[in-house]
């Protein structure tokens, strides 16, 4: 009888586990990245705040992308455009978006 509970208390905490950590699908992200290449894609680029170097995302590290993504949307992490940018994407739309990011070369 313990057994059988413990194994079933694995199996519970194996798909929580799995369902946390959404797998990003890349094709999608590439649909989603159209708005970032207009900072994010120019080289040399620097926005509305001079002393703001906007940093180049393709090849960025995917787990750093989601993080980032993640501390915009919550405000942890402060930049007027990226926390607007950020309030629009689903945590989903996050994990596609890193994905595909993260596939390309730097």
């Amino acid at each position: 009888m313990k057994r059988s509970y413990l194994i079933g208390l694995i199996v519970v905490a194996l798909c929580a586990a799995s369902a946390a950590h959404a797998e990003g699908d890349k094709a999608k992200g590439r649909e989603l990245v159209y708005t970032c290449h207009g900072c994010h894609g120019i080289p040399g680029y620097a926005n509305a705040y001079p002393d703001y170097h906007v940093p180049h995302i393709a090849g960025q590290n995917e787990q750093y992308l989601v993080n980032a993504l993640k501390s915009y949307k919550s405000g942890e992490r402060k930049h007027p455009t990226m926390d607007a940018q950020a309030q629009s994407l689903s945590d989903q739309d996050i994990a596609d978006i890193a994905a595909y990011l993260s596939s390309l070369a730097k």
